[in-house]
């Protein structure tokens, strides 16, 4: 039992890098021009939806939630991925394992703190005059 779990979890983990180059390999291709513009605006409207706020089904519901992104998500890439020339996505594919064995940037993790720490201060802030004013 415990070999099945550790062999399926070892295919999920290959998955979720395969995924992960083809999201790089994408923001890479978005600028090449032998790509069509159809499979750049479909990889724009994908990340948008992936960072978006808004969900086709809000997260807080359970399991469903969660759902949409398991599965729009990986079939948008999939589709944006099978629009680009199979020939220019393997060459933005080697580029973009290249980048993904870089260690991450700590100049990145701190911009990214900050915003976070800004934003929460922000909140912060609104929610104080909120119930001041009440």
């Amino acid at each position: 039992m415990i070999a099945v779990l550790a062999s399926w979890f070892a295919r999920l983990k290959q998955w979720a890098h395969a995924v992960a180059r083809d999201v790089a390999a994408l923001a890479l291709a978005r600028h090449d021009p032998r790509v069509p513009w159809y499979a750049k605006a479909l990889a724009v409207c994908v990340v948008a939806y992936a960072l978006s706020p808004i969900d086709l089904i809000p997260d807080f519901i359970p399991v469903l939630g969660y759902a949409d992104d398991l599965i729009i998500l990986p079939l948008g890439i999939l589709l944006a991925v099978r629009m680009v020339p199979r020939a220019v996505m393997d060459e933005h594919r080697a580029g973009a394992a290249v980048l993904m064995q870089r260690p991450p940037s700590g100049a990145a993790a701190a911009v990214i703190v900050a915003i976070w720490v800004g934003l929460s201060v922000a909140a912060g802030a609104l929610a104080w005059r909120w119930m001041a004013a009440n």
